[in-house]
């Protein structure tokens, strides 16, 4: 494939002067910053089932040129840590590539572009062999894995050899060493993610994934064909996975599991350690009113009848709909987007396909929002999960957060949704 990205878009420097092996098929990148575990988490891939191919992980402990004093001696001693951790774990199959840059400019510094310099170093060393295919997975410093981790994720592309990318199933854990707030406030967090995301498939909206960044993979050609990751402070998971998916026959993995920490954080301004500390300061967790999701099932019900309408029906259609997305509709210029949908499709597919690509992940949340600020407002949290597990299991009986958690989860690691959105996307 052309190296374009590479020559223009990637970061300049190549990091690791050792040529890779002709069998590397599976490359981990590990973003660290401030980070006193970080052997926890190598351990835990060192101590995995291994693939049918080599694997490397490329750790890339960094930081930005103003960082202050005490922090910097944290990121250094966590990098000769790893370091000499590595050098004594390291074989044939499994190499541990352990980096350091400090001088990171303030402007960009952060989880995305340190993210984009590991996974840019990735590409490069895949395009060096000439190897499309290979698999380049996020991975965070904080994480453990199960053992099947490495042989699943490399498996998982293998029985989808059209899927650009996937989001790999997830668990926080819900107890252990640190104080049981965080433990309350994480299982309230989770829940939240695991809501909307169902609540979306439950409206029909087949670009519902887990955007998690230490949960997804993505083929090297792929990465390259989207312009690579960003370089987001914050929320960058988000934004790289919607251009992923946007290829269509985007998957997910739910053979194996990651295990995010859950504690709280300061290196992000939103996000899980945000978040959890946010629950912790405050408390109340709230959710998107159902309302919403039960209003967007009508509209996107109606996609082929978009495409196949006259403007007279399609004024038809637009007023038998709730004025919730009437509203919103007017907002982003509906009409103008439909007859450039239109113009772009030449069979049922093509526009489903296109309409798609329009009504994106962003465009879904920023419809959320709107409703939410204009009609509906929040519920509590646990109101909204009930709601979804009746929808989804009718009769289900559960009423503490904590079960509701346990119950989404169950149902998101089952074929209840599975890979339906390959079908929808292809």
């Amino acid at each position: 494939m052309s190296s374009i990205y590479l020559e223009r878009y990637a970061y300049p420097n190549v990091l690791i002067a050792q040529e890779p092996g002709p069998g590397l098929g599976l490359i981990i990148t590990i973003p660290a910053f401030k980070e006193e575990g970080l052997l926890r988490s190598l351990e835990a891939l060192a101590a995995c089932h291994r693939p049918n191919c080599a694997v490397e992980v490329i750790v890339l402990v960094n930081q930005p040129v103003d960082t202050p004093g005490e922090v910097s001696e944290i990121n250094y001693k966590s990098y000769k840590e790893a370091l000499a951790w590595a050098k004594k774990t390291n074989d044939s199959g499994l190499h541990f590539h352990i980096l350091y840059l400090d001088d990171l400019p303030a402007k960009h510094a952060g989880v995305g572009l340190a993210r984009k310099i590991a996974m840019d170093e990735a590409a490069r060393r895949y395009e060096y062999l000439q190897n499309d295919g290979g698999i380049i997975a996020c991975f965070d410093a904080d994480c453990t894995c199960d053992p099947n981790y490495l042989v699943e994720l490399k498996g998982h592309f293998e029985r989808h050899p059209g899927t650009p990318g996937c989001s790999i199933y997830f668990e926080h854990p819900l107890y252990g060493a640190l104080p049981s707030e965080v433990y309350e406030a994480i299982i309230h967090y989770e829940l939240f993610l695991r809501y909307y995301t169902g609540a979306l498939r439950f409206a029909g909206f087949p670009g519902a994934y887990q955007a998690i960044g230490s949960s997804m993979a993505v083929r090297n050609n792929a990465y390259q064909k989207q312009g690579g990751m960003n370089r987001r402070k914050a929320g960058e998971d988000f934004y790289f996975l919607q251009r992923i998916i946007a290829l269509g026959s985007f998957t997910e993995l739910n053979t194996t599991r990651v295990i995010p920490s859950p504690r709280t954080s300061d290196r992000v301004p939103f996000g899980t350690g945000k978040a959890v500390q946010d629950w912790i300061d405050h408390r109340p967790r709230e959710g998107y009113s159902p309302q919403i999701f039960i209003d967007l099932k009508k509209f996107i019900g109606h996609c082929q009848a978009f495409h196949e309408a006259s403007p007279p029906q399609v004024k038809n259609i637009l007023q038998s709909l709730p004025m919730s997305i009437r509203a919103f509709l007017e907002s982003v210029d509906f009409h103008d987007e439909l007859e450039r949908l239109h113009k772009q499709s030449t069979s049922p597919t093509t526009f489903q396909k296109h309409f798609f690509q329009w009504f994106n992940g962003f465009t879904a949340l920023k419809y959320v929002h709107f409703v939410r600020d204009r009609y509906y407002g929040n519920v509590s949290l646990t109101r909204a999960a009930r709601w979804l597990l009746e929808e989804l299991v009718p009769g289900q009986s559960v009423d503490a957060p904590k079960a509701m958690l346990q119950a989404l989860r169950s149902i998101d690691r089952s074929s209840t949704w599975g890979n339906h959105n390959e079908k929808n996307r292809a």
